[in-house]
């Protein structure tokens, strides 16, 4: 679902034509506020804002998903959703102390190890399956959502690189988008008991769900996810009995955490040694190669130094 954050421009050409790829909006982050003071402009001002920019157009709409803090002194961060006809637009924009300017765009780590910071959090958070060794110089982790075609359709592309680059270690962590898809919720939970009852079983239940994704709804959840823990190898009665648990919850919701502290805000997001990749279905698979290779390098000579 990643992208690069467009411009208020070529978002207000997205509202004009309704179109463009959908993808899937954010999620909101309960992050605690850092430390120094930023005048947050409220819900209310954002929504008038927004009905300048946006309202000539009857076919779009818009929800605010988050107002927060930004990393960078004084900055309030703004993301909202922007819905047309056909798929939906995330926008983030920042917002100065005196609130009278915005201006949109990333703010991206900075020094010589710009992904360390990111890379540490997740080292001592990830507990999700894995794939590939252990000992890798690279780890890859992964932050999806069942119900996100998005996701979907970056399994094969990981698939790939994981067959090209043997020396990878992806590692899976459910981050649903529960506020806009109806059962990704309860996918997670049935993926997170697959994946404590075995590390093979898993990747064929999220292989399975992938591929049944459109066939599934609300209504009929339970059942479809029971019968792909059963086609994984599993027991999916007992997987399902698992799944209903408060302690499968918290484990969903820990992982959900710790997106937010890497500063997820949908999906698929991976992290290549820490280096988040947003959109990858916009980058060439040459491209993200080099990426893990030159990971790889690094990580060797980082563990050679030692």
């Amino acid at each position: 679902m990643r992208y690069l954050i467009p411009s208020l421009a070529a978002l207000l050409a997205f509202a004009t034509l309704a179109a463009g790829q959908q993808k899937s909006p954010p999620t909101l982050s309960d992050r605690p506020k850092l430390e120094f003071r930023t005048n947050l402009p409220s819900e209310e001002t954002v929504n008038a804002f927004l009905q300048q920019m946006f309202g000539y157009n009857p076919a779009v709409s818009w929800k605010v998903a988050d107002i927060r803090p930004s990393e960078m002194q004084g900055l309030a961060e703004v993301v909202v959703v922007i819905s047309a006809s056909q798929g939906q637009q995330a926008m983030k924009f920042y917002v100065t102390p005196d609130g009278k300017h915005a201006f949109s765009g990333d703010i991206m780590p900075f020094g010589p190890h710009p992904f360390a910071e990111d890379r540490a959090e997740l080292e001592k958070g990830i507990s999700g399956p894995s794939r590939g060794p252990a000992s890798a110089p690279v780890t890859l982790v992964e932050f999806s959502d069942l119900q996100c075609p998005h996701c979907k359709e970056a399994q094969p592309v990981l698939d790939k690189l994981l067959g090209d680059e043997p020396n990878v270690r992806l590692v899976f962590q459910n981050f649903p988008l529960g506020q806009i898809h109806d059962w990704a919720n309860k996918a997670a939970a049935y993926a997170d008991c697959v994946g404590h009852s075995s590390n093979d079983e898993f990747w064929k239940f999220i292989h399975d769900v992938y591929e049944g994704q459109s066939s599934i709804v609300a209504a009929d959840a339970d059942e479809k996810l029971t019968a792909f823990a059963d086609q994984a190898g599993a027991k999916g009665s007992d997987i399902a009995v698992c799944a209903a648990k408060p302690e499968t919850t918290a484990r969903v919701e820990r992982s959900i955490a710790l997106g937010r502290v890497v500063k997820i805000t949908g999906t698929p997001t991976i992290f290549i040694n820490g280096r988040k990749i947003e959109n990858l279905s916009s980058i060439p698979y040459d491209t993200l190669k080099q990426l893990v290779e030159f990971a790889a390098k690094e990580g060797n000579q980082q563990a050679q130094a030692k």
